[in-house]
């Protein structure tokens, strides 16, 4: 019995550091030999296709495996002649209440408890925003709660709602075709800044150049009135610039945050009636007009949760 319980614990000893060899158990590989190497596996390597999809571009690791992905990986590419990997992107850790996440510690939450709380869109977006790709971040429920009411809730659902809204209640649900407006160079400026970042490789600095956007959008509201407008026949054009830079705005920051919400952004780009059931690239969204766009109010984008009754 006591050979048994040795037996059992050199074998779990032996697996936490190597993988045992196929045909011959008195040899192993050390993990991180195996590991590494099924990131050419996965390509067909060492068929000849592999190459349609290797070298890869970039390796997102976390910032603990630094020196696998840095010094044993291309070591090993090198000593094969395979080409390196281009780039090596380490992130930082997400913590909770200031502590590492630890199941053992106490210290965790579930993915479920998460998702109910104001869904999957919404748990990527606060994840990605909150946390920093070139740091570390904190996770709380009362952080996900203030970033989903104020900016998800109150700042881009509201503008939605309220845009496309006004755009039915004074010109019959279709865009004007009108001049630009100093928002429409605000639109411009945030998606030069959004390239820029996510070039970088900055996430969370992508997130807030969107939601820049939105503010500055919402301000243009607030600050031209178009529902004052309205009651004048005289400034009717300047209602239809006001309406057409507005709901570009919107469509810019759409597909500006469609990687972090894809289902809700599909959802509001849908409501603003483009014609195109896809999304622009980045690269042509410079310039992009709205007008013709047959925009159709829908369900609240992002209903406000009762915090109260949450606990």
């Amino acid at each position: 019995m006591v050979e048994d319980i040795k037996d059992i614990s050199v074998s779990r000893s032996l697996l936490s550091w190597g993988i045992p060899w196929p045909g011959d158990p008195e040899h192993s590989v050390y993990v991180w030999i195996d590991a590494l190497t099924n990131y050419l596996s996965a390509t067909g390597f060492p068929e000849l296709q592999y190459t349609e999809i290797w070298p890869a571009d970039l390796h997102v690791v976390g910032k603990d495996i630094i020196r696998f992905h840095c010094v044993y990986w291309p070591a090993m590419l090198m000593s094969a002649e395979i080409e390196l990997p281009k780039q090596v992107w380490a992130h930082g850790w997400m913590t909770l209440g200031g502590g590492k996440i630890s199941k053992s510690a106490g210290v965790s939450f579930t993915l479920q408890e998460a998702v109910e709380r104001h869904g999957v869109d919404a748990l990527r977006y606060f994840m990605l925003r909150e946390v920093p790709w070139d740091g570390d971040g904190n996770f709380s429920w009362e952080r996900f709660d203030e970033r989903y009411t104020a900016e998800l809730a109150n700042d881009l659902g509201n503008l939605a709602s309220r845009t496309i809204s006004m755009v039915e209640k004074y010109r019959d649900g279709v865009v004007p075709d009108a001049a630009p407006t100093a928002l429409d160079e605000h639109t411009e400026a945030a998606i030069a800044r959004y390239d820029e970042v996510m070039d970088a490789f900055l996430l969370h600095e992508g997130a807030a150049a969107a939601m820049a956007l939105v503010a500055e959008a919402n301000a243009f509201g607030g600050e031209v009135a178009p529902w004052k407008r309205a009651k004048d026949p005289e400034k009717a054009a300047e209602l239809d610039s006001a309406l057409a830079s507005l709901v570009r705005a919107i469509g810019v920051a759409a597909t500006l945050l469609s990687p972090y919400m894809p289902s809700k952004m599909a959802e509001l780009w849908s409501r603003l009636g483009s014609g195109s059931a896809e999304m622009p690239r980045l690269d042509v969204l410079s310039g992009m007009r709205a007008s013709g766009w047959a925009v159709q109010a829908g369900e609240v984008l992002f209903p406000r949760p009762e915090l109260a009754a949450r606990g």
